[in-house]
């Protein structure tokens, strides 16, 4: 025993440490809940600080630097000690004077020392009876019974202390300390961290007693849920009829398997979930389900098309909240995305508008939680026929509720909203058309007039009148013209580029464009000058064939002094640049459907249709 003894005590308080936070995380009721921070911290300066510290802000303070070694087992104990001071509500003034009140209201004198103490033995009995890790302090002379933190507190307040209880309670605390209690909190929708507790354990004794297996849910919805639920559908007809496709599942350990916060959607099963933890007011609950509805109405599963999935979502929500409140549903809880800054911009708008501080962005919140987007589950276009069933139900669903809502005048809807919803019902507009538009836009056709500078045939029934022929207006050929820069790296498919450059042939040809000025670019920018529509279909050698770096291809067009000043460029590319494009002039891209430049491009972008 003492060579076994001799061995442990070899390894160093960062190790058991590690094996201690291991023990908490595989532990069947306080794995994966943490109502707060768990930070390590490690200095020779913190030899003569407390094992373990807790914060009213809910952070647990580690000291691996401790000055006495530690077991995993006494690790354990000492962060589960902690993490019930949260659970527990031990910074929370109701527990103190029964009032969820500021302490200087109640007119009570608190003593902290004494405080916390009482916490201390409530927990060490809890922990104790729980048989959870090993106790690092003895608690012997402390007559410790079935009291509540508070019983103990009078009691310790009543009779003072001897020297021995003295003696513990100095040893208690210089392993376990609290900061924070010289002012206690009160919350206005009670503590999350004694929720999220309570509803683990409910959890955890309900699977317990029904023998169910970790990987079978149990799936409840409480009464509040159903009521919010019930509301749209008899009172808000522009999301009734989704309200009525969907399932909600407010049930802790379902939350918790999905990592979800606040709530989140499925939309392919058709499932809302709410944390039950989350500690929504009624009001609260009836804007979260909108928010849910209308990610799911809108399409925004379908419509990341590429995009950074998780930004994507984000600028959605920063939308859909923006409408709801102008709507006035419910009620915006705390920390969700919300900026007056992007009324009336599109997801879209503000996708790109994130894309200029990706690392920012990848910082903010969403209602599932940091990191995580709330639309679970996306069909990406080849979902199977109930898919395609239930895409067309939330399309209708809220076509319908808008036709009801306008016809019964039930109230303004934001602009953004209605034009969204109309556009569910309108098919595509084709790549090719777009570009033709593009086409328009920079060509007009020439206008042509009658001139006698360059008299027609005379007729023969009156050869001495002449006559004018019709001419093209007089304008400077040399400007009608447009650059195209071809990436010709190994990710471009030779389909896509030979669709690109027929269209693009096509419609230089119809709009009277006699020459095009052409670039390729891979790893390098081959210039090849001017070439007729004919020849850009015909006889163009893709050339490049190495890396994607098209900046060159772009300088090389734009120094060129046989290239107007304002010609318009096109760019066909996949998409997968390694910098981001500095464009002076006029310009779009040409993309294949389901790709997304990396960078938010001021040109347009045409989507190409490769089916």
């Amino acid at each position: 025993m003492a060579k076994k003894k001799k061995k442990e005590e070899k390894k160093t308080n960062v190790e058991s440490l590690k094996e201690g936070i291991a023990l908490y995380n595989q532990h069947h009721l306080f794995g994966n809940i943490y109502g707060g921070r768990l930070i390590l911290t490690v200095g020779r300066n913190r030899e003569n600080q407390p094992a373990c510290v807790v914060t009213s802000r809910g952070e647990i303070r580690v000291n691996a630097s401790y000055r006495h070694y530690l077991t995993a087992k006494e690790w354990f104990y000492l962060i589960v000690h902690q993490y019930l001071h949260l659970a527990f509500g031990h910074f929370d003034a109701e527990k103190v004077t029964g009032q969820n009140k500021p302490l200087e209201e109640s007119g009570l004198t608190f003593h902290e020392k004494t405080w916390k103490l009482a916490c201390d033995l409530y927990i060490m009995k809890f922990l104790l009876d729980m048989k959870i890790g090993k106790c690092p302090f003895t608690t012997d002379g402390f007559d410790i019974r079935n009291q509540s933190e508070k019983e103990i507190y009078e009691y310790l307040l009543e009779f003072e202390w001897d020297a021995t209880q003295y003696a513990q309670a100095e040893q208690i605390n210089k392993l376990v300390s609290m900061e924070g209690l010289n002012t206690l909190l009160v919350h206005e929708k009670g503590n999350p961290a004694t929720a999220e507790f309570a509803a683990k354990l409910a959890y955890t004794a309900k699977r317990t007693l029904q023998g169910v297996n970790d990987a079978v849910p149990v799936l409840e919805c409480g009464p509040k849920t159903k009521e919010a639920a019930e509301w749209f559908v008899a009172h808000y007809p522009l999301l009734g009829g989704l309200a009525t496709g969907f399932r909600i599942i407010e049930n802790y350990g379902e939350c918790q398997k999905q990592e979800i916060q606040i709530a989140a959607v499925n939309v392919e099963s058709a499932i809302i979930y709410i944390n039950p933890t989350a500690n929504l007011t009624d009001e609260e609950l009836k804007f979260v389900m909108a928010h849910e509805f209308l990610h799911a109405g809108l399409m925004h599963h379908e419509r990341c098309q590429g995009r950074n999935a998780y930004l994507w979502n984000v600028a959605c929500d920063y939308v859909i909240n923006g409408w709801l409140q102008e709507l006035q549903i419910g009620k915006m809880p705390e920390g969700v995305l919300y900026d007056v800054n992007l009324k009336n911009m599109s997801a879209e708008s503000v996708y790109d508008r994130l894309l200029q501080d990706i690392r920012s962005a990848q910082k903010l919140m969403t209602l599932r939680g940091y990191g995580k987007g709330d639309v679970i589950g996306s069909s990406n276009g080849k979902g199977n026929k109930e898919q395609v069933d239930l895409d067309d139900f939330y399309k209708n669903a809220l076509k319908q509720g808008l036709t009801y809502h306008e016809s019964q005048n039930r109230g303004y809807l934001p602009a953004g909203l209605v034009e969204e919803i109309r556009a569910l019902g309108m098919p595509p507009i084709p790549w090719d058309v777009e570009l033709a538009r593009w086409f328009e836009e920079y060509f007009p056709l020439k206008e042509k007039h009658y001139s006698y500078a360059r008299p027609s045939r005379r007729q023969s029934s009156s050869p001495d009148i002449p006559r004018p022929r019709l001419v093209d207006a007089e304008g400077k050929e040399d400007e009608r013209t447009f650059g195209v820069l071809i990436d010709t790296s190994g990710s471009m498919s030779e389909k896509m580029l030979g669709m690109a450059l027929g269209s693009i042939v096509s419609y230089a040809q119809a709009r009277e464009v006699e020459r095009v000025r052409v670039a390729f670019c891979d790893a390098d920018a081959y210039d090849a000058g001017y070439l007729t529509p004919e020849e850009l279909a015909g006889r163009v050698e893709v050339k490049g064939r190495g890396g994607t770096v098209l900046q060159p291809g772009i300088d090389c067009l734009e120094r060129a002094k046989d290239f107007p000043k304002d010609g318009p460029l096109l760019i066909i590319t996949d998409g997968e640049i390694e910098s981001k494009l500095t464009v002076k002039r006029e310009h779009a891209y040409l993309l294949p459907k389901g790709k997304r430049l990396p960078f938010a491009g001021k040109g347009k972008i045409f989507y190409l249709d490769e089916r």
